[in-house]
């Protein structure tokens, strides 16, 4: 059977149909298709000038692939792997793997491992160094922050607090009550393109300062809804007229529950002097460092992401009609928060976690 004849290579019936059936194969692979067109042309008798514009390729590409059929016919078609050699995830390696990532720093200086750089630490592929760690868990690139709390009577207090929102006193009203403080009114000294297709709204980097205000909130654990005042200062004296302010919306001598953090301006002789007048009203202080047992950190946010971090403001006083405009529409439709335990099981200790739905 001969191979080739100058340029010309010479197949059998067998070889030309399959070839034929590849070149023509439309779940095939490319590759395989392309290689097969070129043994077709080359049998045609096609000059390399020729096969060069049919296939869009260049000469190293006929070289190579009709030297390796002419040596091993159909069989020299397939591709061969370039790379390194194929590796196994033996125990071993994925303990060493394990090991690398928990225990040891990259040595370029960087703060965490990626893939690669393990990989080449390691010689072996990126993507085992992948699997193992969707394996196990890991992620490098990720952080968390937290913040504990050294209360020693966090557990006394966080119950306290969980107790209210889980199962509240009948006939009874509980506010989580916060304040906002120095809210900036920002006014953008450029105008503000607007949202259009393929493009985010933007806002100029230089901006005016007017002024910032103060916003106190009360969120009803049991209806959702917000009780908002806003205020210049935050000092003891306004904490004592925003509490007065939320006695005078509930029905008289209605037992009223506040869930406060541990400020200063919230544990002054003022306040004292007003829950003596107020025998009703009982106030309870989450434990140090533990605001997130506050829910209405979570109305903060929410106002936060909906009205502060991309309002336009002309004054503090258009930055108050903003916030109250705002406040009124959300007690249209209020959501209350459900809370629970990620495990219950567990024992409440400042390690606790607590999930918000």
């Amino acid at each position: 059977m001969i191979v080739c004849m100058g340029n010309t290579i010479v197949l059998t019936e067998e070889e030309r149909a399959e070839l034929n059936q590849r070149a023509a194969s439309r779940s095939g692979r490319a590759d395989d298709a392309r290689r097969a067109r070129l043994i077709l042309l080359l049998e045609a008798g096609r000059t390399w000038a020729a096969i060069r514009d049919k296939l869009d390729c260049n000469d190293a590409f006929i070289d190579r692939w009709s030297k390796r059929f002419a040596e091993e016919r159909l069989a020299g078609l397939f591709s061969r792997h370039a790379g390194q050699e194929a590796s196994t995830l033996t125990p071993a390696l994925e303990a060493r793997i394990l090991d690398w990532t928990l225990k040891r720093e990259p040595p370029d200086g960087s703060t965490q491992w990626s893939t690669r750089k393990l990989g080449a630490q390691l010689q072996i592929s990126h993507m085992m160094v992948a699997r193992v760690w969707t394996k196990h868990g890991l992620k490098p690139h990720r952080l968390d922050r937290y913040m504990a709390s050294n209360d020693p009577d966090f557990e006394k207090k966080a119950a306290d607090i969980i107790g209210l929102y889980l199962n509240p006193p009948a006939h009874a009203a509980v506010f989580c009550v916060d304040e906002k403080t120095a809210i900036q009114a920002l006014d953008r000294k450029d105008p503000v393109l607007p949202l259009s297709p393929g493009r985010a709204e933007r806002h100029g980097f230089e901006y005016f300062r007017h002024g910032t205000l103060s916003l106190y909130a009360a969120f009803n654990t049991r209806t959702g809804k917000v009780l908002g005042k806003t205020a210049a200062r935050h000092t003891s004296a306004e904490f004592v007229a925003f509490l007065a302010d939320i006695v005078v919306n509930q029905p008289r001598g209605k037992e009223i529950h506040v869930i406060a953090d541990n400020l200063s301006a919230h544990k002054t002789a003022q306040v004292a002097e007003f829950l003596e007048r107020h025998p009703s009203v009982h106030l309870h202080f989450t434990p140090t460092y533990s605001s997130w047992l506050n829910q209405v950190e979570l109305w903060f946010g929410k106002i936060e992401r909906d009205v502060i971090a991309r309002g336009v403001f002309t004054s503090v006083t258009d930055l108050r009609r903003k916030l109250m405009k705002y406040i009124r529409h959300y007690n249209q439709t209020p959501k209350t928060v459900k809370w629970r335990y990620f495990d219950p099981t567990r024992r409440i200790t400042p390690t606790s976690i607590v999930t918000v739905h």
